[in-house]
Protein backbone atom coordinates (compact mmCIF):
# COMPACT_ATOMS: atom_id res chain seq x y z
CA UNK A 1 0.00 0.00 0.00
CA UNK A 2 2.77 2.47 -0.96
CA UNK A 3 4.49 2.26 2.62
CA UNK A 4 7.83 2.17 1.15
CA UNK A 5 10.32 4.96 -0.56
CA UNK A 6 7.66 6.89 -2.02
CA UNK A 7 5.74 7.86 0.97
CA UNK A 8 7.49 11.11 2.24
CA UNK A 9 6.96 12.31 -1.45
CA UNK A 10 4.47 15.23 -1.27
CA UNK A 11 4.35 16.74 -4.66
CA UNK A 12 7.06 17.81 -7.30
CA UNK A 13 7.37 20.87 -8.71
CA UNK A 14 9.07 22.06 -12.33
CA UNK A 15 9.28 25.41 -12.95
CA UNK A 16 9.64 27.07 -16.49
CA UNK A 17 9.26 30.04 -18.92
CA UNK A 18 5.67 31.08 -19.75
CA UNK A 19 2.28 32.21 -18.17
CA UNK A 20 1.11 28.79 -18.19
CA UNK A 21 1.43 25.51 -15.25
CA UNK A 22 -0.11 22.53 -15.83
CA UNK A 23 -0.99 20.58 -12.60
CA UNK A 24 -2.03 17.02 -11.95
CA UNK A 25 -3.38 16.66 -8.02
CA UNK A 26 -4.92 13.46 -7.99
CA UNK A 27 -2.26 11.44 -9.96
CA UNK A 28 -0.77 10.19 -6.67
CA UNK A 29 -0.93 7.17 -5.10
CA UNK A 30 1.16 7.05 -2.09
CA UNK A 31 0.02 7.11 1.18
CA UNK A 32 2.15 8.02 4.14
CA UNK A 33 2.77 4.86 6.74
CA UNK A 34 -0.07 5.85 9.37
CA UNK A 35 -2.67 6.15 6.99
CA UNK A 36 -1.66 2.43 4.56
CA UNK A 37 -2.16 0.86 8.60
CA UNK A 38 -5.62 2.83 8.77
CA UNK A 39 -6.92 1.96 5.20
CA UNK A 40 -9.15 -1.04 4.45
CA UNK A 41 -10.07 -0.03 1.04
CA UNK A 42 -8.56 -2.20 -1.66
CA UNK A 43 -5.79 -0.84 -3.71
CA UNK A 44 -7.79 -1.56 -7.04
CA UNK A 45 -10.59 0.35 -5.38
CA UNK A 46 -8.45 3.14 -4.73
CA UNK A 47 -6.82 3.49 -7.84
CA UNK A 48 -10.03 3.45 -9.54
CA UNK A 49 -11.34 6.69 -7.76
CA UNK A 50 -7.62 7.98 -8.48
CA UNK A 51 -6.56 9.86 -11.51
CA UNK A 52 -3.47 7.66 -12.48
CA UNK A 53 -1.13 8.49 -15.82
CA UNK A 54 -2.77 12.09 -15.57
CA UNK A 55 0.67 13.26 -14.28
CA UNK A 56 2.51 11.61 -17.32
CA UNK A 57 0.49 13.84 -19.50
CA UNK A 58 1.32 17.42 -18.12
CA UNK A 59 5.39 16.71 -17.88
CA UNK A 60 6.21 18.53 -21.08
CA UNK A 61 4.35 21.63 -19.94
CA UNK A 62 7.45 23.98 -18.86
CA UNK A 63 5.56 24.87 -15.67
CA UNK A 64 3.82 22.05 -13.65
CA UNK A 65 3.00 20.51 -10.05
CA UNK A 66 2.47 16.62 -10.00
CA UNK A 67 0.75 15.55 -6.78
CA UNK A 68 2.11 12.18 -5.04
CA UNK A 69 -0.51 11.22 -2.15
CA UNK A 70 -3.24 9.76 -2.67
CA UNK A 71 -6.59 11.59 -2.26
CA UNK A 72 -7.88 9.07 -0.21
CA UNK A 73 -5.26 11.02 2.26
CA UNK A 74 -6.56 14.29 1.44
CA UNK A 75 -8.06 15.33 -1.50
CA UNK A 76 -6.18 18.54 -2.74
CA UNK A 77 -9.37 19.43 -4.97
CA UNK A 78 -11.58 19.80 -1.98
CA UNK A 79 -11.45 22.95 0.99
CA UNK A 80 -10.09 21.80 4.06
CA UNK A 81 -13.07 21.09 5.85
CA UNK A 82 -13.65 17.93 3.60
CA UNK A 83 -10.52 17.43 2.44
CA UNK A 84 -9.97 14.02 4.49
CA UNK A 85 -13.09 11.56 3.57
CA UNK A 86 -13.63 10.17 7.15
CA UNK A 87 -17.80 9.37 6.01
CA UNK A 88 -18.88 6.76 2.94
CA UNK A 89 -21.32 9.77 1.66
CA UNK A 90 -18.05 12.28 1.53
CA UNK A 91 -16.14 9.13 -1.13
CA UNK A 92 -18.52 7.78 -3.75
CA UNK A 93 -20.22 5.55 -0.80
CA UNK A 94 -16.85 4.12 -0.37
CA UNK A 95 -15.93 2.05 3.30
CA UNK A 96 -12.25 3.02 3.23
CA UNK A 97 -11.41 3.31 7.25
CA UNK A 98 -11.09 -0.11 9.53
CA UNK A 99 -12.21 2.39 11.93
CA UNK A 100 -12.63 6.14 12.77
CA UNK A 101 -9.59 7.90 11.75
CA UNK A 102 -8.45 9.83 14.83
CA UNK A 103 -8.06 13.56 15.22
CA UNK A 104 -4.17 14.02 15.32
CA UNK A 105 -4.51 11.93 11.59
CA UNK A 106 -7.37 14.23 10.43
CA UNK A 107 -5.24 17.29 11.88
CA UNK A 108 -1.46 15.85 9.91
CA UNK A 109 -3.20 15.51 6.48
CA UNK A 110 -4.84 19.08 6.62
CA UNK A 111 -1.11 20.51 7.37
CA UNK A 112 0.09 18.77 4.42
CA UNK A 113 -3.17 20.45 1.96
CA UNK A 114 -1.90 23.50 3.48
CA UNK A 115 1.47 23.46 3.14
CA UNK A 116 0.50 22.43 -0.81
CA UNK A 117 -2.17 25.48 -1.36
CA UNK A 118 1.01 27.87 0.20
CA UNK A 119 3.20 26.27 -1.82
CA UNK A 120 0.83 26.98 -5.15
CA UNK A 121 0.56 30.11 -3.78
CA UNK A 122 3.79 31.10 -3.49
CA UNK A 123 4.09 29.65 -7.13
CA UNK A 124 1.35 31.70 -8.99
CA UNK A 125 2.28 34.78 -7.07
CA UNK A 126 5.84 34.11 -8.76
CA UNK A 127 3.61 33.59 -12.63
CA UNK A 128 1.60 36.80 -11.73
CA UNK A 129 5.09 38.50 -11.57
CA UNK A 130 6.54 38.18 -15.00
CA UNK A 131 3.33 37.55 -16.50
CA UNK A 132 0.18 40.00 -16.72
CA UNK A 133 -2.51 37.04 -16.99
CA UNK A 134 -1.60 33.31 -16.77
CA UNK A 135 -3.61 29.93 -17.29
CA UNK A 136 -4.03 26.94 -14.77
CA UNK A 137 -4.49 24.21 -16.52
CA UNK A 138 -5.72 21.41 -13.74
CA UNK A 139 -6.01 17.72 -15.26
CA UNK A 140 -8.02 15.42 -13.97
CA UNK A 141 -9.79 11.89 -15.21
CA UNK A 142 -12.96 10.18 -14.84
CA UNK A 143 -14.91 7.19 -15.02
CA UNK A 144 -16.90 5.84 -17.50
CA UNK A 145 -18.06 2.07 -16.39
CA UNK A 146 -19.36 1.87 -13.13
CA UNK A 147 -20.96 -0.47 -14.34
CA UNK A 148 -18.37 -3.12 -13.79
CA UNK A 149 -16.31 -3.96 -16.70
CA UNK A 150 -18.65 -6.02 -18.30
CA UNK A 151 -21.62 -3.06 -18.23
CA UNK A 152 -22.14 -0.56 -20.57
CA UNK A 153 -20.35 2.70 -20.45
CA UNK A 154 -21.87 5.90 -19.85
CA UNK A 155 -23.58 6.69 -22.91
CA UNK A 156 -21.03 9.23 -25.13
CA UNK A 157 -23.82 12.17 -25.03
CA UNK A 158 -23.27 12.43 -21.02
CA UNK A 159 -19.59 11.42 -21.10
CA UNK A 160 -17.13 13.90 -23.77
CA UNK A 161 -13.88 12.71 -24.03
CA UNK A 162 -12.54 15.67 -22.79
CA UNK A 163 -15.47 17.81 -20.24
CA UNK A 164 -13.78 21.28 -19.57
CA UNK A 165 -15.22 22.59 -16.44
CA UNK A 166 -15.54 25.93 -15.76
CA UNK A 167 -17.83 26.98 -12.73
CA UNK A 168 -16.08 28.50 -11.04
CA UNK A 169 -14.39 31.17 -13.93
CA UNK A 170 -15.68 34.38 -14.87
CA UNK A 171 -17.16 33.00 -18.44
CA UNK A 172 -17.11 36.20 -19.83
CA UNK A 173 -13.92 37.66 -18.67
CA UNK A 174 -12.10 34.85 -20.53
CA UNK A 175 -14.19 33.82 -23.11
CA UNK A 176 -11.76 34.98 -25.49
CA UNK A 177 -9.30 31.91 -24.22
CA UNK A 178 -11.90 29.14 -23.59
CA UNK A 179 -13.84 29.24 -26.85
CA UNK A 180 -10.94 29.31 -29.31
CA UNK A 181 -9.28 26.61 -26.90
CA UNK A 182 -12.05 24.33 -27.01
CA UNK A 183 -12.00 24.41 -31.04
CA UNK A 184 -8.05 23.94 -30.83
CA UNK A 185 -8.57 20.53 -29.03
CA UNK A 186 -11.58 19.75 -31.01
CA UNK A 187 -8.98 20.01 -34.05
CA UNK A 188 -6.08 18.11 -32.86
CA UNK A 189 -5.15 14.84 -34.55
CA UNK A 190 -5.15 12.05 -31.65
CA UNK A 191 -3.98 9.10 -33.04
CA UNK A 192 -6.04 9.92 -35.98
CA UNK A 193 -9.31 11.22 -34.55
CA UNK A 194 -10.58 13.88 -33.31
CA UNK A 195 -11.72 14.16 -29.36
CA UNK A 196 -15.47 15.07 -28.18
CA UNK A 197 -14.95 18.29 -26.21
CA UNK A 198 -17.55 20.03 -24.37
CA UNK A 199 -17.97 22.14 -21.51
CA UNK A 200 -19.75 21.69 -17.74
CA UNK A 201 -21.44 18.44 -18.83
CA UNK A 202 -19.93 15.50 -16.87
CA UNK A 203 -17.85 17.67 -14.63
CA UNK A 204 -18.40 21.49 -13.84
CA UNK A 205 -15.19 22.29 -12.36
CA UNK A 206 -16.28 22.77 -8.93
CA UNK A 207 -12.94 22.14 -7.10
CA UNK A 208 -11.11 23.79 -5.13
CA UNK A 209 -8.04 24.74 -6.74
CA UNK A 210 -9.90 26.40 -9.48
CA UNK A 211 -11.98 28.05 -7.07
CA UNK A 212 -8.48 29.39 -5.51
CA UNK A 213 -7.00 30.80 -8.61
CA UNK A 214 -10.15 32.43 -9.84
CA UNK A 215 -10.70 34.17 -6.00
CA UNK A 216 -6.92 35.12 -5.86
CA UNK A 217 -5.94 36.41 -9.03
CA UNK A 218 -9.04 37.83 -10.51
CA UNK A 219 -8.86 38.78 -13.74
CA UNK A 220 -5.41 37.53 -13.72
CA UNK A 221 -5.37 33.65 -13.58
CA UNK A 222 -7.86 31.51 -15.20
CA UNK A 223 -8.17 28.19 -13.89
CA UNK A 224 -9.65 25.15 -16.53
CA UNK A 225 -10.45 22.24 -14.99
CA UNK A 226 -9.69 19.51 -18.04
CA UNK A 227 -11.15 16.09 -17.26
CA UNK A 228 -9.80 13.11 -19.28
CA UNK A 229 -12.71 10.08 -19.84
CA UNK A 230 -10.43 7.05 -19.15
CA UNK A 231 -10.67 5.97 -22.62
CA UNK A 232 -7.12 5.83 -22.62
CA UNK A 233 -6.29 2.99 -19.51
CA UNK A 234 -9.10 0.28 -18.52
CA UNK A 235 -10.70 1.66 -15.11
CA UNK A 236 -11.43 -1.88 -13.54
CA UNK A 237 -7.66 -3.23 -14.30
CA UNK A 238 -5.66 -0.40 -14.06
CA UNK A 239 -3.80 -1.26 -17.56
CA UNK A 240 -2.87 1.63 -19.61
CA UNK A 241 -3.15 1.94 -23.39
CA UNK A 242 0.51 3.39 -24.01
CA UNK A 243 -0.30 5.00 -27.37
CA UNK A 244 -3.32 7.25 -25.73
CA UNK A 245 -1.00 7.98 -22.83
CA UNK A 246 1.75 9.12 -25.61
CA UNK A 247 -1.47 11.43 -27.13
CA UNK A 248 -3.00 12.67 -24.24
CA UNK A 249 0.90 14.24 -23.21
CA UNK A 250 1.02 15.49 -26.89
CA UNK A 251 -2.55 17.03 -26.19
CA UNK A 252 -2.02 18.51 -23.25
CA UNK A 253 1.48 20.31 -24.63
CA UNK A 254 -0.81 21.42 -27.53
CA UNK A 255 -3.17 23.22 -25.40
CA UNK A 256 -0.62 24.74 -23.35
CA UNK A 257 0.67 26.09 -26.61
CA UNK A 258 -2.63 27.48 -27.78
CA UNK A 259 -3.47 28.96 -24.12
CA UNK A 260 -0.18 30.40 -23.92
CA UNK A 261 -0.49 32.11 -27.87
CA UNK A 262 -4.19 33.71 -26.97
CA UNK A 263 -3.15 35.44 -23.71
CA UNK A 264 -0.99 37.29 -26.41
Amino acid sequence: MNEGNGFHRWWTVQRGPGPVVATAIHDGHDLRPEIAAAIKLPEADRLREEDPFTGQAILDVPTHVLAHRSRFEFDLNRAADGAVYETPEQCWGLDVWKAALLPEMVERSLAIHSAYYRMLGALLDDMAGEHDRFVLIDVHSYNHRRDGPDGQPTPQQEAPDINIGTFSMPREQWAFLVGPLMEAMRGFDFNGRHLDVRENIAFQGKGEQTRFVHERYPGRGCAIALEFKKFFMNEWTGEPDPAELDAMRRFVAFTATVAEDLLG
